[in-house]
């Protein structure tokens, strides 16, 4: 009965599970961030890149 209580006792220090699902969470976090802003840093991008073409195309 004492082993039995003693597991017991070693889940309850153990948080390494806890982190991995906590920086597993940050991390989906940050990627929903980044794929909602993608559409406007890829449009500012694409404009920046178009802009060029057009002064290389022009001489200007």
């Amino acid at each position: 009965m004492m082993s039995f209580i003693r597991k017991l006792q070693g889940f309850e220090r153990d948080r390494s599970g806890a982190t991995a699902i906590e920086y597993g969470l940050i991390a989906a976090f940050i990627a929903v961030c980044l794929i909602g802003a993608l559409p406007q840093i890829t449009g500012g991008i694409e404009a920046q890149f178009t802009s060029v073409g057009n002064h290389l195309t022009t001489g200007q």
